[in-house]
């Protein structure tokens, strides 16, 4: 039973999350300075995968640099064994909690990703993932690249604030509370949220392109990277199989949409998805076998949401391509069939 299962046999996901924040007044001792941070992902994680896309649709890359962690990990953290010799090779750790250790010798809450690492220290400054890519629009606007996306829009804030709790808590959450229950009546409450709230959010999508206004925003990035991770691992590994995503077709068609927009589905590495849920979670998955399938190349079959209008970068522009040494590889993403 996963370690995160309450008595009543809910999942309770640990919130603690260092809190200390990058800002351009750098009030809490950490000013946004260009080439001074590392962002430490993994592209198996959905939490990660939220600032990896911020992170491209601002064009911060210049600015901001990523260490990708391999797709599994052990009770220690991840690791950076996809780099050569095993070692991030900018700060020179093989294990992400090495950072969390250096500024936090005592340290005994979850070492998670994303974080962001302070280079010159070798320090974490912070793994608040929903704060975290609020201050990349925000804080880091004089780094931004010219035409970025407003994604946090100030007039729009409070309706994205009500999306996203909603979101987080049936959805991007919910998928957890139902993989990790540890009784029927538990997995069953989280079933119930998880599959009412996506019926409401294919009622809200079905007259409108975007979650929130005619644009690209926050709640868009929130909920696409749950639903890119749906077929390949939630609908059968957390036994989220009421249907597939490919068979809610005004939810599928949003995905398909956002995923063939730059930005959103070049970041997405299917085979390190697949390989973290079934590889790690042994408790779920004993045998640690990784499934073969699915079939996605329906993710890049034509969409039709362009008839509900919108523009997704606003009067912004689309990113430009990933740089190489950030390109997922191509047999780790669907093909045309």
């Amino acid at each position: 039973m996963s370690p995160y299962v309450n008595p009543s046999g809910g999942f309770d996901r640990d919130s603690r999350y260092i809190t200390t924040r990058i800002t351009a007044d750098g009030r809490d001792g950490y000013p946004v300075e260009p080439g001074r941070y590392r962002l430490v992902v993994s592209r198996a994680c959905p939490w990660a995968n939220r600032a990896i896309i911020v992170r491209r649709l601002l064009g911060l890359e210049p600015v901001l640099s990523m260490a990708v962690a391999g797709p599994t990990h052990d009770e220690r953290s991840w690791t950076f064994d996809l780099d050569e010799g095993g070692r991030d090779p900018v700060l020179g750790y093989e294990r992400l909690q090495e950072a969390f250790f250096a500024r936090f010798p005592d340290y005994d809450r979850g070492i998670t990703v994303p974080a962001i690492v302070d280079v010159p220290s070798g320090q974490v400054v912070t793994n608040d993932f929903p704060q975290m890519t609020i201050d990349l629009s925000l804080e880091w606007t004089e780094h931004h690249r010219e035409g970025a996306p407003q994604l946090y829009p100030e007039h729009l804030r409070a309706e994205i604030d009500e999306v996203d709790a909603h979101v987080f808590r049936d959805v991007n959450n919910g998928v957890y509370k139902c993989g990790f229950a540890g009784t029927q009546e538990a997995y069953e409450k989280a079933y119930d949220r998880l599959f009412s709230r996506l019926d409401r959010l294919s009622e809200r999508l079905s007259h409108q392109r975007y979650l929130v206004g005619d644009t690209i925003t926050e709640a868009d990035v929130r909920l696409f990277t749950t639903l890119a991770r749906f077929d390949p691992v939630y609908h059968g590994h957390f036994k989220c199989n009421r249907h597939k995503l490919s068979e809610m077709p005004v939810l599928s068609a949003y995905f398909r949409d956002l995923y063939q927009t730059p930005g959103f589905g070049d970041t997405i590495d299917v085979d390190h998805i697949k390989r973290h849920y079934y590889e790690v979670h042994r408790d779920i998955n004993p045998t640690g076998i990784v499934p073969a399938g699915p079939d996605l190349s329906g993710w890049l079959e034509p969409h039709g949401r362009e008839e509900l209008g919108g523009r997704p970068f606003g009067d912004g522009t689309p990113p430009p391509p990933p740089v190489p040494e950030e390109v997922v590889p191509a047999e780790h993403q669907p093909q045309a069939a």
